[in-house]
């Protein structure tokens, strides 16, 4: 269980919160994005982006019981410690000022528009600091997805391009490298199980795929 969310909450100022992100770059390579880990994967979001639910557009995000609305945590070491998995070591760590409609958790948000910030760090899988992005050999239609890699790697990469020149296809002011926040920090509630943002998104995917199986079920 999520535990008790309050209702109808809006931040008097946006919130700086931290997240995990992959970069994508368009087919034609003139236009950079983001596309989340999990839940949203399949969809790309600017520098400025607002929320929409991908199963019923006829709610706005976030709702309770669904599972969209853009996430992130409250402190840097957290979204840190989430790139160590293997799953998400060619991801972008970001910082971004979270607004709109809210939802609070122990670790972080889930809410409605968001401006990313900074990119504040990327990492090669040597392990050394990526200072460019290469063809990942994955990606959406329309999209490709971007790994980052360090200057001794960059020659064995394709499709290579800074993060600065990344940053610049965004086509919104994104700083590359640390900036100390500059907006307060994100609410947290005492009365809220201690559940990680990242594992309630995957709670949410799995609780929908269970309720798609019974009625699936339930029309045999």
């Amino acid at each position: 269980m999520l535990g008790r969310t309050p209702r109808d909450e809006h931040p008097e100022r946006p919130f700086t919160g931290y997240k995990l992100a992959r970069a994508v770059l368009s087919a034609d390579g003139t236009r950079a994005g983001f596309a989340g880990l999990t839940l949203g994967g399949d969809q790309v979001y600017g520098a400025v982006g607002e929320a929409a639910c991908v199963w019923n557009s006829r709610h706005s995000p976030p709702r309770k019981w669904c599972g969209c609305g853009f996430y992130c945590l409250h402190e840097l070491n957290e979204a840190r410690a989430l790139g160590c998995a293997t799953e998400n070591r060619s991801a972008l760590l970001i910082e971004v000022s979270a607004a709109g409609r809210y939802i609070r958790y122990e670790r972080g948000l889930r809410y409605s528009r968001q401006r990313v910030r900074v990119i504040r760090e990327s990492q090669c899988a040597c392990g050394r600091v990526g200072t460019g992005l290469a063809d990942a050999g994955t990606g959406l239609v329309g999209w490709r997805h971007l790994s980052p890699v360090c200057g001794q790697c960059a020659d064995s990469r394709p499709e290579l391009v800074t993060l600065r020149e990344f940053a610049e296809r965004l086509k919104a002011p994104v700083r590359v490298g640390v900036e100390q926040p500059a907006e307060p920090p994100l609410p947290r509630r005492a009365d809220q199980t201690p559940i990680a943002v990242l594992s309630a998104e995957i709670a949410l995917l799995h609780a929908r795929l269970d309720d798609i199986q019974s009625r699936l079920d339930g029309r045999g």
